[in-house]
């Protein structure tokens, strides 16, 4: 597939004259709707008001009907899920739940979700209330079994719901009911958060809350975490939320857990920024719930000594190299099977959408090379692995213009003896299935892929345009990252541009490294391409002259700070 630049319309930056702000920076923020200073401010003023978050009033009631009984919190096996955990827990207690604790059983032998199996195994610690974070709205057959036996069950989730919702007490979710919160991007943590915070407000004024108490806010770091590790879109309210967790955490101010995790992925605390959270952080809180289980994490998160969570950081990152090692394998084998996919025949040229699966897989891990397999393809592809009873859990990542989880509904609707059960969101999601159902089920995809292709736009690459030798400089990459948080929806800017390649070489087995120039310009900068080079596949020098889709990063070396380019594609000149 030939790749195409479309640069950003940068529209009027008008309102941002004045500000101070780096020229370029205020172009890149004009070209994402960004028109005045006011809409920059991600003072805690500018949150939406917590009671306008349909249902939480009733949660609070909920919640304190069962204040001095025992209350269990039942979360999501992922970042987003450890961090909701963590703040629930921290935050009933802090509000004097004296009996509030989680459950996250192993995934791989329970499934996603509040599932009758998770509810008989919570049942044995007799709650009289289950509270799900960033997970729940499709489990209608755990919230029955809950009911069954007498538990009351409070759903808090972000993730979209089916046609029918399950019977809870009280659902919590900016994407169900009315739809009248203004923000429906909430991560999981971030609807925990507004539960909590209403939680606090509302024992505060009945004078319930111990003397001491840190205040909710106190662990936006959390949030921070949670919202940038789940990819959801950083629209004004989520910035809000994000940028205020990061300032906790430069200043020191944050969970233990979350400092000796910057720590040992060798992240300085007092200029960490989103970037750090989703390639440093996540990654490691991550592996525990794709190759164990997420009480590591959850124990890392919720623990205030720091011998104890330093010891916990270590093992989620063992458990993070475990898990790119079996990663780097299996992608290995799905960029084969992608190989095969295009040699020439009769499908090559009609695979609008990729299905893989291999006997040997890792369920935690299909996520990740799903992911990395649409990267390179830059089309949806699912990744499945085996499961128990002769089912197959797959992990879908997407492309722009292509709603994944609808996707998937549409197929159900096609056919409805075919998926067990889906979930997720426009860019990622989950399903079970029959493995007697795969080849079907790869037919049905690839269909309903096409259908949705006229409006895609997997080829495209967007960029912020092109700059002038004298604007790729320390200065303005240092005003970029400042001008952060950036990530979904909210892109961190990137460019493009010609480039003279000086000298080029592989380093690491698969990373590409460049000495770049300007044509005729005499500037020439340090440039590398991460995962560029497919191990085995024999490197291949790029041309004299290329089309460098690139970022301004920098790279700070013993004291050092330089300019660096980290190139996202290498394309012909033309």
């Amino acid at each position: 597939m030939k790749l195409r630049v479309v640069r950003r319309t940068a529209g009027a930056d008008a309102g941002l004259l004045g500000t101070g702000l780096h020229p370029v920076l205020r172009r890149v923020y004009a070209a994402r709707g960004v028109r005045s200073a006011s809409d920059l401010d991600n003072s805690l003023e500018r949150l939406l008001p917590v009671g306008t978050l349909e249902g939480v009033d009733a949660a609070v009631e909920l919640l304190l009907a069962h204040r001095e009984r025992r209350v269990l919190v039942i979360g999501d096996f992922d970042a987003d899920g450890a961090t909701s955990s963590a703040l629930v827990v921290r935050s009933l207690r802090a509000c004097g739940f004296a009996h509030a604790d989680f459950l996250v059983p192993n995934r791989f032998e329970f499934g996603y979700g509040l599932t009758p199996q998770i509810v008989a195994l919570a049942a044995q610690r007799f709650p009289s209330l289950i509270v799900t974070v960033d997970n729940g709205i499709s489990s209608n057959a755990g919230v029955a079994a809950a009911r069954e036996r007498g538990i009351e069950v409070l759903i808090t989730d972000h993730h979209l719901p089916g046609s029918e919702a399950p019977a809870a007490n009280v659902i919590v979710n900016p994407n169900f009911g009315s739809g009248g919160f203004a923000s429906r991007a909430l991560a999981g943590v971030g609807v925990a958060f507004y539960v909590m915070a209403a939680l606090r407000r509302r024992s505060d004024s009945l004078g319930l809350t111990p003397a001491g108490a840190p205040a909710v806010a106190g662990w936006l770091d959390l949030v921070a975490l949670g919202t940038v590790a789940d990819l959801v879109p950083l629209d004004a309210n989520n910035r809000v939320l994000v940028s205020q967790g990061l300032k906790r955490i430069r200043a020191g101010r944050c969970v233990p857990g979350i400092l000796e995790l910057l720590a040992i992925a060798g992240r300085a605390t007092g200029s960490v920024i989103a970037e750090d959270l989703a390639f440093a952080v996540a990654p490691r809180l991550n592996a525990a719930g794709r190759i164990d289980d997420m009480n590591v994490g959850i124990q890392c998160l919720l623990t205030d000594d720091e011998g104890e969570a330093r010891a916990l950081a270590v093992r989620l990152d063992e458990l993070n190299r475990e898990r790119r090692s079996i990663e780097a394998k299996m992608q290995q084998e799905a960029l084969a099977a992608v190989r095969r996919l295009r040699d020439p025949g009769p499908e090559a040229a009609t695979r609008h959408g990729v299905c893989l699966f291999d006997e040997g897989w890792h369920q935690g891990v299909v996520g990740l090379v799903a992911s990395r397999v649409k990267d390179r393809v830059r089309r949806p592809v699912v990744a499945f692995a085996a499961a128990e009873g002769g089912m197959l859990r797959g992990s879908a990542r997407s492309v722009t213009g292509i709603h994944i989880r609808d996707v998937f509904d549409a197929i159900a609707a096609r056919h409805p003896d075919m998926i067990s059960r889906f979930g997720g969101h426009a860019m990622a999601a989950g399903l079970t299935l029959e493995r007697a159902q795969l080849d079907r089920f790869a037919r049905a995809f690839d269909a309903e892929v096409q259908r949705w292709s006229a409006g895609a736009s997997a080829d495209a690459i967007e960029t912020d345009g092109e700059l002038q030798p004298q604007e790729i400089a320390l200065a303005t990459a240092e005003a970029l990252r400042a001008g952060g948080p950036w990530g979904q929806a909210f892109p961190e800017p990137s460019f493009d541009g010609v480039f003279r390649v000086r000298t080029a070489r592989v380093i690491g087995a698969k990373h590409l490294k460049l000495w770049v120039e300007v044509p005729d310009s005499g500037r020439s900068y340090d440039a590398i391409a991460f995962n560029h080079v497919e191990p085995g596949s024999g490197f291949v020098p790029p041309a004299d002259r290329v089309r460098l889709i690139y970022r301004l990063s920098i790279n700070d070396y013993q004291g050092e700070r330089r300019l660096q380019l980290l190139v996202d594609h290498v394309l012909p000149e033309a």
